[in-house]
């Protein structure tokens, strides 16, 4: 069926539209119980996790149109929301799997096919492995968090049998197999448009898609709308209730809300702070705010560019920024501050309060003791598919920071070249979100500290943190993992590379016949639990 048609005959066959359109196009997703429209601020910038520069976007794409080995269990918060649940592992592409020391096997489902209706087999799982190690970048740094680094780990027994052999226990290594990365491509079919160039087949799977899982893109206009059909053939779960998914890319949040106070859209996540606390009293919606595990936002220099070389200069920084302004105007409450705390650390939880708050005399007497009295010029980068928040944010920071000499410019990079932009580490004062996907603190000082690794953005090289971020990764005494943890958290506090800013929330805005929202580590809808009454 034609992208057009599907629109057209589907929303009629629902029973008309309840107002509203976006270049012509209804707005409004099909009233049946059997389909769901999505509105976001930013788009996915790939179909493909393995890609250079995947966005969340291209996450939510993957996670639901590619199988992983195996998933994660469920739990239920104070609020009756449901979660993820790291620490229970259960069945995916592989049914069950057999755990030793030194290894695990892992049994295919049977009768789990590709989209295009060929045979998953172990060799498909070896190679989308294969594939994650070898193209390097984020796929391979997210593996080689659970120690999986080199292609002789991945083994096929058999046509439904795949073994992975470990180099050393480590608590990540199952988890980690349940991440977007982890997932089973259809070898055959990608190795059809891989060249010598793309041995790969990265430069296809980023418009196409490769996989085996709960739904397949049906029809895509990249940065304006996705359309997912249910894929019926889908054996590593139940199947999904909704038959069709429309993600529509909005990028005014005025006429995102708009839409779902009409009954135009059916659910939009990372709803803007201040819509979440005015749409928290309105009957006719549900908004569920969750604090995101193991995250913050934060204002980040770049150790390797002048002047924020000096720690003097970032600790400057970190006494200049407009911290409750920032809570009232940008976040509108909906955060958990993570400034003001104390003096000492002293508990490994994570994320913490540091000590630093708005105090522009100790800021300027900072700047002058590192011979900047007179301050400097610099730059402030930040996604633009996340300009809601950012935005005012940023304004706040470059005004606070021009009170005592820093003249900022501001960056705006569009959403879709954000993470390539400060994965190259060549902006010198960024603000960004980051979390990490498995809600231990040391999993988060591998990925925003270790030397090397993607996310550490600013280029921070600390050896002593680097060997106590290597030790915690594998201790198994729960007294000494604590004081390491603290340990790694006294040093970053005290160099302040990064200056936490808050614990971000994940707002979800949905109608009230939604059902089925889990919160996710990766911060995107998972449409296989999703139903409408």
């Amino acid at each position: 069926m034609r992208r057009r048609d599907f629109l057209k005959g589907g929303l009629a066959a629902g029973g008309g539209l309840l107002g509203g359109s976006l270049g012509g196009q209804p707005l409004r997703a099909e009233g049946r119980s059997n389909a769901l429209l999505t509105v976001s601020e930013g788009a996915a910038n790939s179909l493909d996790s393995h890609t250079t520069g995947s966005n969340r976007g291209a996450f939510e794409v993957s996670w639901n149109i590619y199988d992983r080995l195996l998933s994660y269990g469920v739990k239920t918060d104070e609020n009756g929301v449901d979660h993820y649940d790291y620490t229970t592992l259960v069945p995916e592409l592989a049914e069950e799997w057999d755990l030793q020391p030194m290894s695990c096997t892992f049994k295919l489902r049977r009768n789990a096919v590709f989209h295009d209706g060929s045979k998953v087999t172990a060799q498909d799982v070896k190679w989308s492995f294969d594939r994650a190690i070898s193209v390097g970048g984020f796929p391979r740094f997210q593996l080689g968090a659970g120690s999986l680094t080199d292609t002789e780990q991945f083994v096929v027994v058999d046509d439904r049998t795949f073994r992975i052999d470990f180099k050393q226990h480590d608590k990540l290594t199952m988890p980690i197999l349940g991440v977007p990365v982890g997932i089973v491509l259809n070898s055959t079919l990608v190795r059809g448009h891989a060249t010598a160039a793309d041995p790969w087949g990265l430069n296809w799977t980023k418009n196409n898609g490769a996989g085996g899982g709960a739904y397949r893109v049906a029809s895509q206009s990249p940065g304006q709308e996705f359309v997912f059909v249910r894929n019926d053939a889908w054996k590593s779960g139940p199947l999904p209730k909704l038959e069709r998914i429309i993600w529509r890319v909005v990028p005014s949040a005025a006429t995102r809300r708009a839409l779902l106070e009409r009954g135009d859209a059916d659910i939009s996540i990372d709803l803007p702070p201040r819509d979440a606390a005015e749409m928290a009293n309105m009957a006719n919606l549900k908004i569920v705010g969750t604090p995101v595990e193991n995250a913050l936002q934060y204002i980040g220099m770049n150790v390797t560019i002048p002047p924020f070389d000096d720690v003097r200069v970032r600790l400057a920084v970190a006494y200049a920024i407009p911290y409750q302004r920032i809570m009232e105007v940008a976040l509108y409450g909906r955060a958990r501050p993570l400034f003001g705390g104390p003096s000492a650390v002293t508990t490994p939880e994570w994320p913490q309060p540091h000590r630093y708050a708005t105090d522009l005399d100790r800021a300027r007497q900072l700047l002058s003791e590192a011979g900047h009295a007179n301050g400097f010029e610099t730059t402030l980068s930040y996604d633009l598919g996340a300009a809601v928040v950012n935005e005012p944010l940023c304004l706040l920071v470059q005004e606070s920071l021009g009170k005592i000499g820093i003249k900022v410019t501001l960056d705006k990079i569009p959403g879709s070249n954000w993470r390539a932009a400060f994965t190259r580490k060549t902006l010198p004062l960024i603000t960004n979100v980051f979390g990490g996907w498995l809600n231990y603190p040391d999993y988060f000082f591998h990925w925003a500290y270790d030397k090397g690794v993607p996310f550490n953005t600013m280029a921070y090289d600390n050896p002593k943190l680097d060997a106590l971020i290597k030790t915690t990764r594998f201790e198994t005494d729960p007294a000494k993992y604590a004081a390491e943890v603290e340990e790694c958290i006294r040093i970053v506090y005290d160099d302040v590379p990064r200056v936490p800013l808050y614990q971000p929330y994940l707002n979800v805005a949905m109608q009230k016949n939604v059902q089925g929202y889990r919160y996710w580590f990766h911060r995107q809808l998972d449409y296989r639990t999703l139903t409408k009454a």
